[in-house]
């Protein structure tokens, strides 16, 4: 957020989408924290209504199967009248599978990370690419891997629809740089790699481990915070390495 001397930081309406797990729960505190307005998104009530509450007071979550276009229409329906157009889509939404190589790549594990990483990401931004576009400081984030760079056999699912993700990640932001011109505007669509997340909870199930190379959820959620620090046009189109 840019701010004149004196004035109150800029508030802006932010979505959070896989908002019930740590990663969720930890970007929508910080951005809480910031002074944004702050709506979380899962596809189970009770647990985006707990996610919610951990997240503090003025975080409002709802529910929605991102995969389906129809209810993701309905979600931007319903944000749209409790608090006006989104400002800012972070989505987190994701999901791992692996398997010992490449002829052990299952159809089943395909679909479901093909429906989590590809067919929400594709839904979020088409219902909310208008909101962001118009915002005078909107922002479109994505969560990506370092797989992308260095798939592995056995992760091949999983790095080629992260691939794809990021894929349309950046031509959202060719579309923000067309509406605007090429010089640039208001708007930014940015990855985020990381190797992957960790948490206290996690940290504790696990006390022998030190998880090397992966990113706490709350060095994430400093970052997406920072992304409305930053001018746009900087900003557009960037991958940003968030791994050690």
């Amino acid at each position: 957020m840019t701010e004149a001397p004196g004035t109150a930081p800029q508030r802006l309406n932010v979505l959070v989408t896989g908002g019930s797990g740590a990663s969720g729960i930890a970007v929508a505190r910080a951005l809480r924290e910031a002074g944004h307005r702050v709506f979380t998104v899962g596809s189970d009530r009770a647990r985006i209504s707990a996610a919610a509450e951990q997240a503090g007071d003025g975080v409002a979550p709802f529910v929605c199967d991102l995969a389906q276009m129809e209810e993701v229409r309905q979600l931007r329906a319903e944000v749209s009248a409790a608090a006006g157009p989104m400002d800012a889509v972070i989505h987190l939404v994701g999901g791992w599978r692996g398997a010992r190589g490449i002829t052990d790549q299952t159809d089943e594990d395909w679909d479901f990370l093909e429906r989590g990483a590809i067919t929400t990401l594709r839904n979020v931004s088409r219902v909310f690419y208008d909101d962001v576009a118009a915002s005078p400081n909107g922002r479109f984030a994505l969560v990506s891997s370092t797989a992308v760079s260095k798939p592995s056999a056995a992760g091949a699912s999983y790095a080629a629809a992260k691939a794809a993700a990021e894929a349309w990640t950046m031509a959202v932001a060719d579309g923000f740089r067309r509406d605007s011109g090429n010089g640039g505007g208001a708007a930014a669509a940015v990855v985020l790699v990381v190797k992957a997340l960790v948490d206290e909870g996690l940290r504790r199930s696990h006390p022998g481990r030190t998880f090397p190379g992966a990113t706490d959820v709350g060095d994430l959620a400093r970052a997406v915070v920072g992304l409305f620090q930053a001018p746009a046009a900087e900003l557009n189109g960037s991958r940003l390495l968030l791994a050690p």
